[in-house]
């Protein structure tokens, strides 16, 4: 296996951290370090945790240790982003005694090139043989798929892993996504350039995620997401859309729909509407 230099934090939870983990998810310790267990806390983790750039988008600090990620996201009841989301589950799994590889990714690589490299953290775990584990894309799988070419089916959604003519694997997302895609290449860990593309996106003016904000989170039958003030929730046939109307609305979705205490969420809401088209009235829509 291919280990490039090691700069972000990849040591595995303590045994209290671990404890408040899966008190946070819900799960007891597994007893063994199988497939069933490794499935069990992927879902587990996605239910439970939302996926969110609050801290990109408001320009608070953010870091790649996991140390921090814990604190954030089981002590402070928030969420994270893909170098949060996997990290925190990379390091969890690592203190179960599971082998796990943080792989340097890259979304929308085709389109990107190069320049996309490190702009996304996955996992790999190897079992009877390597899996892919992911809960840092905000809406993609729900459990850990083999590493292997081919079309994957859950909760009615349509992923698939492809081969890249340059020799890395595509991971392509459901054709309501967020993301399109991303590339890895398995058991490459380029600690190097995930740091540099978390410095940049985290606070860039031109990075996705410091002028818009986005929520996301995992339901039994989909995904229900927040893209500046609109609600939505997505299964495999339908999407409903709702506008939020207000700081108050907007503090309450938090704390009830994606179940995050954020500091200072007029704050955020004020940030929000900075970003909006005037004149927009709350309404449903069904696609």
């Amino acid at each position: 296996m291919t280990q490039l230099q090691t700069i972000g934090d990849a040591s595995p939870l303590t045994a209290r951290q671990l404890d408040a983990y899966l008190a946070r998810i819900g799960l007891p310790r597994p007893a063994r370090a199988d497939f069933a267990a490794l499935a069990a806390i992927h879902r587990a983790h996605l239910l439970a945790f939302t996926w969110e750039a609050l801290d990109a988008f408001m320009g608070w600090p953010s870091t790649l240790a996991a140390k921090d990620a814990h604190a954030k996201m089981v002590d402070g009841r928030r969420g994270g982003w893909c170098y949060e989301m996997n990290g925190l589950l990379g390091a969890a799994l690592a203190g179960l005694g599971f082998r796990v590889t943080r792989l340097c990714a890259a979304v929308d690589r085709d389109k990107l090139g190069e320049a996309a490299i490190g702009n996304h953290l996955t996992l790999q775990v190897d079992l009877d043989r390597p899996y892919l584990a992911e809960v840092g894309l905000a809406d993609a799988i729900i459990e850990p798929v083999p590493m292997t070419v081919g079309p994957i089916r859950q909760r009615g959604f349509a992923f698939s892993v492809a081969a890249t003519d340059d020799g890395w694997l595509r991971f392509g997302n459901h054709a309501l996504g967020l993301a399109r895609s991303f590339d890895f290449r398995p058991g490459i860990a380029d600690e190097a350039s995930i740091a540099a593309a978390h410095r940049w996106l985290s606070r860039d003016p031109a990075s996705p995620f410091t002028g818009s904000l986005g929520l996301f989170r995992h339901t039994p039958e989909g995904y229900v997401s927040l893209h500046g003030d609109r609600l939505r929730r997505t299964t495999s046939d339908r999407v409903a859309e709702q506008r939020i109307g207000g700081a108050d609305q907007f503090a309450a979705t938090l704390r009830t729909v994606f179940e995050i205490e954020v500091p200072q969420p007029r704050q955020v809401w004020d940030r929000v509407t900075a970003t909006l088209e005037p004149g927009e009235a709350g309404r449903w829509v069904a696609v």
